[in-house]
């Protein structure tokens, strides 16, 4: 192990939104739960070695693409015309590298096409088809249609669909699946980064990004400051530039990481936005706010246990 310092920390969340407590979700707890371990370990087991947080992250976030109960990779929700459109991101706080996706279809896991934009191309964002003939030429593992289709997701869409048709249109918001999912950690060596990756809202508009690939708004790293990984209502999160918004509060105003997201979180509201984020400092501290019913987050350090939680119930992270 490199130990150039003797902490990690490590952030994920699963989304954020209504998440009512019914006989259907309770059931699924556990599953929920253990999805947020089993991707906390994932991190946890890379940072433990003494690999970066960049791996770190990266291999958080597609533990949580490859779980169907989370709307990123095999569990993305569909578009109002049936299709399915990824987003993903990913950001180095050592030299503020970054790279993103927008609109693909294909690659089992978007974080990782994100992040070979962001290591071979000279470029921060790749789109649709010019993103898919990019990754194909990078060798990025693709997966057949059926592999993402889930029958969840499917009525989600069913239902969206006919809550339009009735004219239901604040039904179809409150139920579009503000899931996203991200990560973000500090190394052994201090280094900060962020990853985050959605299939953004149910019945959205084909061609529509939210903000999880744009950088400042979904995902942010910077090494001095803090990293922050992004879910909810994506479009105030872009107005905001939620992610960047933190990291200057940090740096400009001397807040601590817990005041400056829970303020921002606190902003997001007051013009009609929901959702929450996942943030770690310079420093190992450790945010998790949002202003919905739940959000699904967990956290760990080195020699401490898995924390994972759903509902706004007592959450004290624990040092």
């Amino acid at each position: 192990m490199n130990a150039c310092e003797t902490s990690f920390a490590l952030a994920v969340h699963g989304g954020a939104g209504t998440i009512a407590w019914d006989e259907t979700t309770a059931s699924r707890t556990a599953s929920y739960h253990e999805g947020l371990r089993r991707a906390l370990a994932a991190g946890r087991d890379i940072l433990a070695a003494g690999r970066t947080a960049l791996d770190a992250v990266t291999q958080t976030v597609v533990a949580l693409e490859d779980d169907p109960l989370f709307n990123a990779g095999r569990g993305a929700v569909f578009t109002a015309a049936g299709t399915q459109e990824m987003d993903a991101s990913v950001m180095d706080g050592s030299d503020h590298r970054a790279g993103a996706v927008a609109g693909i279809f294909g690659p089992r896991n978007p974080v990782l096409a994100a992040r070979a934009v962001m290591e071979q191309s000279r470029h921060v964002l790749l789109i649709g088809e010019g993103a898919l003939a990019f990754c194909r030429e990078q060798g990025v593992a693709f997966a057949e249609p059926a592999y993402f289709y889930t029958e969840e997701r499917w009525r989600e869409l069913q239902h969206a669909l006919e809550c339009r048709r009735r004219g239901l249109a604040q039904e179809v918001d409150k139920n579009s699946g503000q899931g996203t999912v991200g990560a973000v950690a500090r190394d052994y060596c201090g280094n900060l980064a962020a990853a985050t990756s959605t299939g953004g809202m149910t019945c959205k508009a084909v061609g529509r990004v939210g903000d999880s690939p744009i950088i400042g708004a979904g995902t942010y790293a910077d090494n001095s400051t803090c990293a922050v990984s992004a879910t909810g209502h994506g479009e105030v999160f872009i107005r905001c530039g939620v992610s960047f918004e933190i990291a200057a509060r940090l740096r400009h105003a001397g807040q601590s990481l817990q005041q400056a997201a829970r303020a921002v979180i606190e902003v997001l509201a007051a013009v009609g936005g929901s959702g929450g984020v996942v943030a770690v400092d310079h420093t190992g501290a450790l945010a998790l706010p949002f202003n919905t019913a739940g959000m699904y987050r967990g956290y760990v350090r080195n020699g401490g246990a898995i924390h994972t939680a759903i509902y706004d119930e007592p959450y004290r992270i624990r040092s």
